[in-house]
């Protein structure tokens, strides 16, 4: 798929489907591919736009600066270019950080926001994590390990009853030719530490879907829920057998709840 030339990097995105524009932000560690299951479940009914965020996928030079704000512009330079004047944005984890900003910020060009898996919140544990996980993908044999170590942290329960989704999550990770290095990992989770919000949450005028996932233990919902107080147009709901991986948890659950939630707000 296409590359967006922008001033400092190429922004690799993905478009597929039919339908109004939905933009679809990874989170941390991740990218356009995380959205993979929910895939087939939405394209029949929305134009899909995933871009690879900085740092992350195929989108070069790794190392090009990287913070929340210009990855958020990074989104409105792709729909500017797209030509979508108001599109539907959803973001998972850092992903849903994101969608805040660019539904607080850029008010007018947006749809509806959902926010899955995410709160604003300030948790020292959440970068503790991050930071442990880059140290051990950088000893000998980290490669593995650290995926080994993740895995706990974003799938829920029922996700370990089998030992070989994790050994078939563990091959599939390995084997993935666009996986984020080490450098471009700590490149990213410096680029998390330092993010402020720019936008208030009073400011986000459309309607918003927060998606929470009762076995998250990453962005725990009670952690998270306070933070969106702020939203006026909130609509909020507990994927009950969901860990912070939501959309691989419950692809389902979260298909059903986003397309009930689009339904209802379309764009004008």
């Amino acid at each position: 798929m296409p590359d967006l030339a922008l001033n400092d990097l190429s922004l690799h995105y993905e478009v597929e489907g039919n339908g109004p524009p939905l933009v679809l932000l990874a989170g941390m560690l991740s990218d356009s591919a995380a959205w993979t299951p929910l895939v087939p479940l939405l394209r029949n009914s929305f134009t899909l736009i995933r871009p690879d965020n900085r740092s992350t996928g195929r989108t070069t030079p790794k190392d090009a600066p990287a913070t929340m704000d210009l990855m958020v512009r990074d989104v409105i330079a792709l729909m500017d270019h797209l030509g979508h004047a108001r599109f539907h944005v959803a973001g998972h984890s850092m992903g849903g950080l994101m969608t805040l900003e660019i539904a607080g910020l850029f008010a007018d060009r947006v749809a509806s926001a959902t926010v899955m898996a995410s709160g604003r919140v300030r948790s020292p544990r959440t970068t503790a994590v991050f930071d442990a996980l880059l140290a051990i993908r950088r000893m000998p044999m980290g490669e593995e390990t650290w995926l080994r170590a993740l895995y706990p942290w974003i799938f829920g329960p029922a996700f370990f009853t089998d030992p070989g989704n994790a050994e078939a999550a563990l091959k599939a990770a390995l084997a993935y030719p666009y996986a984020q290095s080490p450098d471009a990992m700590a490149h990213q989770i410096d680029a998390f530490k330092l993010f402020r919000p720019e936008a208030s949450l009073s400011d986000i005028t459309c309607p918003a879907l927060i998606l929470y996932a009762a076995q998250d233990i990453l962005v725990p919902p009670a952690l998270a829920k306070p933070g969106f107080d702020g939203i006026v147009k909130k609509t909020e709901f507990t994927v009950e057998n969901a860990g912070h991986s939501i959309i691989w948890d419950a692809p389902g659950d979260v298909a059903s709840r986003l397309l009930d939630f689009l339904s209802e707000h379309p764009i004008r």
